[in-house]
C-alpha cells in the first residue's frame, strides 16, 4: 500500500506554496498520467488501484487503496490513478510561431480550457502574468485533460515580456477592429485579458493592434467567456496566419 510519506506529500501539493517549495505537482487519471509519460516526463511516483498497477511497470509506482486515494484526491470521485511529476525548469518560448499571453486570468477552469485550446491549435508557448492562476492547480490540471504535457507554460512580468519581444502584439478588446477583416501574420502574440476587467492598462500600452470578435445580433451580451473568445481568435489566427 502507499507509504504515509507519499500521502502526506501529495496532500500538501494541493497548495501552491508547497508545490513551489518542492517543485512538484500531481495529476489524476490514467489518460493525464499517460500523456505526461508519453511526452517524456519521468514520474516521481505513480499511485494506482490494483487493476492499473501493471500498466505502469517500469516506473516508480505503488498500489493505493480507494480509501487512501479519496483522502488525498482533488476529485469527488477519484478515478484510480495519480501521478507526481517535477515541474519543468525554464520552459522555452518559441518566438517563431504564435504565442498566447494571459493577463491575470483567475479561473482554474478557464486556464485549463485555454491550455487545451493551445494544444488543439498547436500553440506551443503560453505566457501568463504573475497573477494568473497557477497552471499546476489541481483544478486547472483536471481541465487540461492531459494537454499540460504538450504546452509550455511560462509565468513572467507580462508588460516586460511584451516590451522585449520583436513579434507584433495583438490584444482582444470589446472595441477592437473586426478580427475577420484583419491581416494576420505568420507569427505574433495574442493577449487575452482578465475575466472581469479585460486587459490591464500596463499591458495595453504594449499592444500594437486591438482586435475584437464581432457581435451579430442587436442584443447586448456583456462579453464572451475568455476561454471561448480565445478559441475563436486562435481559430482565425491559424486560418489566416
Amino acid at each position: 500500500m502507499a507509504g504515509k510519506k507519499w500521502l502526506k506529500l501529495i496532500k500538501s501539493l494541493h497548495q501552491k506554496k508547497y508545490r513551489n517549495e518542492h517543485r512538484l505537482f500531481f495529476v489524476e487519471g490514467k489518460k493525464s498520467v499517460d500523456a505526461l509519460l508519453e511526452s517524456g516526463r519521468p514520474p516521481i511516483k505513480i499511485l494506482s488501484y490494483a487493476g492499473f498497477v501493471h500498466h505502469f511497470d517500469g516506473f516508480p509506482s505503488e498500489e493505493i487503496t480507494p480509501r487512501e486515494l479519496k483522502a488525498i484526491s482533488a476529485l469527488k470521485n477519484p478515478n484510480g490513478v495519480l501521478g507526481v511529476f517535477k515541474m519543468p525548469e525554464g520552459p522555452e518560448i518559441n518566438e517563431l510561431d504564435w504565442i498566447l499571453a494571459l493577463d491575470d486570468v483567475r479561473d482554474p477552469g478557464n486556464l485549463g480550457t485555454i491550455i487545451r485550446l493551445c494544444d488543439w491549435f498547436g500553440i506551443n508557448s503560453l505566457v501568463c502574468s504573475m497573477n494568473t492562476v497557477d497552471c499546476y492547480n489541481p483544478k486547472v490540471l483536471q481541465a487540461t485533460m492531459g494537454s499540460i504535457a504538450r504546452v509550455n507554460v511560462v509565468y513572467d512580468d507580462l508588460p516586460h515580456f511584451l516590451e522585449s519581444t520583436s513579434l507584433p502584439v495583438f490584444g482582444a478588446f470589446m472595441d477592437g477592429s473586426n478580427v475577420y477583416g484583419e491581416n494576420i501574420p505568420k507569427s505574433g502574440v495574442l493577449v487575452m485579458g482578465n475575466e472581469a476587467n479585460g486587459i490591464s492598462p500596463d499591458v495595453e500600452r504594449s499592444i500594437a493592434k486591438k482586435i475584437a470578435i464581432p457581435q451579430y445580433t442587436n442584443e447586448t451580451a456583456e462579453s464572451l467567456n475568455v476561454a471561448m473568445a480565445t478559441g475563436i481568435l486562435l481559430s482565425e489566427v491559424r486560418r489566416k496566419g
